[in-house]
């Protein structure tokens, strides 16, 4: 419940420091992708359900707009890869909304079950 709290409280910040920290990371060149466990589209399933999760905690009758905005972002980082020494996946933009639908969806969950006081 204090962790809920915190990010109820702070959910302005926490996204843009996601948001912030995802463009970061995808859009920095690197001579050779790094070997990392796990499917590289698992980690921006989990990257972009991070990113939605505390403004669709605050702001969840502004569903679509955020998920539309954050899909946008998505896809711009994608088109804008290649000229960064980075592939750009069309397969990663659909984990990115995959991770998108689900974060929302956690989010409304955890409204349902935790609500805000």
């Amino acid at each position: 419940m204090l962790l809920l709290q915190l990010i109820r409280n702070y959910w302005i910040l926490l996204s843009l420091i996601l948001a912030a920290l995802i463009t970061f990371l995808s859009l920095t060149p690197m001579a050779q992708l790094p070997d990392v466990p796990g499917s590289d589209k698992s980690h921006h399933f989990i990257a972009y359900s991070a990113l939605i999760f505390p403004l669709m905690l605050k702001k969840p009758n502004y569903w679509f707009v955020i998920v539309v905005l954050f899909a946008l972002l998505s896809g711009a980082i994608e088109l804008i890869q290649p000229y960064q020494n980075r592939y750009g996946e069309w397969l990663d933009l659909l984990a990115n909304i995959g991770g998108l639908t689900c974060g929302a969806a956690l989010a409304f969950i955890t409204n349902r079950l935790f609500p805000a006081h």
